[in-house]
């Protein structure tokens, strides 16, 4: 294995935890406009704490997927053509949830909470089928010597994949609630930790869950004994700081721990898959390696350059537009209908 080979499997791992990190906070607003708003006053106050970044937190997926296929076309194949069905419902819930913010700021008062739950609804599709995703390709997929998936409804969902795709969901709408308590002013914000608090009781029982399924669904502890066992601990602290920050109104705490806590899982799921890209439950030979899946050296070289050209760039980009719209968002602000 290459040192171009490990760095571009490392950067694809980093470019998901940011779409997580970034977006899931975007996915947890969305899903909070049906659930924590009580009206159309509050709902706009939230759409307006994630209006300036949302669709630039969403460039980190569309980059992940841009390396994958570069760097790993053999990866970037199996996977858009073995989960063509899921990786279609996550595309239909990012454009419904993408449209629902222009057509609720243009349609009549009658007609906006329609798109309110377009909206709402777009943001748990993506995270829950994205769990669906990443945990049942851990179990392992019927992965041919060719590398095509021949699937069934059971390699998909399964108990351990909707447990995945809850416990992400979960996971986002709680980094949603510690970013709307950090970014608002108004009875929003207090509901936002009370929910929290109730909520964060739940998801110790889901990680309980997790652990269980991960150790008996997946190969990860008999071969990353020691950093899968790091991983799960790191991820149960992060959740106790995130709770214990919501307890306390450490507001900013609270999300930068629920935040980490979603790149620890990405960290979980890549150090597990290391050194495979996709796990055949036919047989191991059939395994999809960062060593036989990769692009020529040259092309991994030239992707190299041309990353540290602009990567600098785009994180400034990104960390003035977060300084600019920095300001919490007031609920008196907005007219109620």
């Amino acid at each position: 294995m290459s040192s171009l080979q490990l760095l571009w499997f490392i950067l694809i791992g980093v470019l998901f935890a940011g779409f997580f990190f970034l977006e899931g906070f975007d996915f947890g607003v969305g899903m909070s406009l049906q659930t924590l708003a009580h009206n159309e006053k509050e709902k706009d106050q939230l759409v307006a704490t994630i209006g300036p970044v949302w669709d630039g937190n969403e460039v980190w997926l569309i980059t992940a997927g841009g390396a994958m296929f570069a760097s790993y076309p053999f990866w970037y194949s199996a996977l858009f053509s073995g989960y063509y069905l899921v990786l279609f419902i996550i595309l239909i819930g990012l454009i419904v949830r993408g449209v629902s913010f222009e057509f609720r700021q243009k349609v009549a008062p009658e007609r906006k909470n329609f798109w309110n739950w377009m909206l709402a609804s777009g943001s748990f599709i993506v995270p829950f089928f994205f769990g669906i995703l990443f945990i049942s390709m851990i179990q392992g997929m019927p992965l041919d010597a060719k590398g095509n998936m021949s699937a069934g409804f059971t390699d998909y969902i399964n108990l351990f994949s909707l447990v995945g795709g809850i416990a992400l969901t979960l996971l986002s709408y709680l980094h949603g609630l510690n970013y709307i308590a950090l970014k608002t002013i108004g009875p929003i914000r207090e509901r936002a930790k009370n929910y929290a608090k109730f909520l964060y009781g739940i998801l110790y029982v889901g990680l309980v869950a997790f652990a269980v399924l991960l150790y008996f669904r997946t190969d990860f502890f008999k071969l990353h004994l020691l950093s899968t066992l790091l991983l799960l601990i790191v991820i149960v602290i992060l959740t106790v700081i995130a709770n214990v920050g919501v307890i306390k109104n450490m507001e900013l705490l609270a999300f930068s721990a629920s935040g980490l806590t979603l790149i620890s899982l990405v960290t979980l799921l890549f150090t597990g898959l290391f050194p495979r890209l996709m796990i055949s439950s036919i047989t191991t030979k059939y395994d999809l390696l960062i060593t036989n899946a990769s692009s020529s050296p040259y092309t991994l070289r030239v992707m190299s350059y041309i990353a540290l050209t602009f990567l600098p760039f785009v994180l400034a980009y990104i960390a003035w537009t977060y300084y600019i719209f920095r300001k919490r968002i007031r609920h008196d602000r907005f007219t109620e209908y």
